[in-house]
């Protein structure tokens, strides 16, 4: 079976939404969730989710605040929770305490695309280790063979295969690259892959885990969040339509 990743960003479409929309999706039937921490220059990002990342942060919501809410729900989340972000507001948090937070608010791993790998591996890798959390690198159609089998060996949980060199929701993402897909499957990855960028609907998901192990879909499902009062039906018609 094919693995659903879900993300949204945590404080829409208001403050004290996250910890109902996690339970949502985890109860819809999504094996992973997600959880964006909002950031005043989310670089790897398109407009949607820029906009969410806006609206969190009016809303009120911190690195703290976002704990607090983890916390709250810690023992009723049973999939993988990963929050993916910027290093600026986690070196401002302090790394070791943010896996500290990580750990006692039931994170199983971590996605920063803006943190290099060699820093990684000098700086943080043990700190990650000793916290039990996993960390996910991105690589594109334009990475080479070694430098994605370098990135799968840094990585843990999974490795996160960008579908396209765009940034989230592009429209002209191409999402059906058949050549970088299969050279993918063909390399001796230690981590399952999972695809994200550009998967709107269950035709979408299909076509692009048919030689990954899941897909990761965010956009899409911002997009329900920021844009209809009765959310919570339609973010839950939709991962029932990806997963049917």
């Amino acid at each position: 079976m094919k693995k659903l990743n879900i993300y949204f960003t945590a404080g829409i479409p208001e403050l004290e939404n996250t910890a109902e929309i996690i339970q949502l999706i985890q109860d819809s039937g999504a094996e992973m969730i997600e959880i964006g921490m909002p950031y005043s220059d989310p670089v790897a990002d398109g407009p949607v989710i820029q906009q969410a990342h806006e609206l969190a942060l009016k809303n009120g919501m911190t690195i703290e605040k976002l704990f607090s809410q983890l916390k709250s729900i810690k023992n009723e989340i049973k999939v993988p929770l990963i929050l993916m972000g910027y290093i600026n507001p986690v070196l401002r948090f302090g790394f070791e305490e943010f896996c500290a937070a990580c750990s006692e608010s039931g994170v199983s791993g971590l996605i920063i695309p803006d943190l290099p790998p060699i820093e990684f591996e000098k700086n943080y890798q043990k700190i990650l280790a000793k916290y039990h959390l996993n960390f996910t690198f991105l690589v594109t159609p334009e990475t080479s063979d070694e430098r994605i089998l370098y990135l799968d060996s840094l990585s843990s949980g999974f490795l996160y295969a960008v579908s396209s060199s765009s940034t989230t929701g592009n429209d002209q993402a191409v999402l059906k690259n058949e050549e970088y897909l299969s050279r993918l499957a063909s390399l001796p990855l230690k981590n399952p892959v999972m695809i994200g960028f550009g998967i709107k609907s269950k035709e979408d998901f299909e076509n692009v885990t048919e030689k990954a192990d899941g897909g990761i879909i965010g956009t899409a499902f911002v997009n329900i969040l920021l844009q209809n009062r009765d959310w919570k039906t339609k973010a839950i018609d939709f991962i029932h339509s990806i997963k049917a």
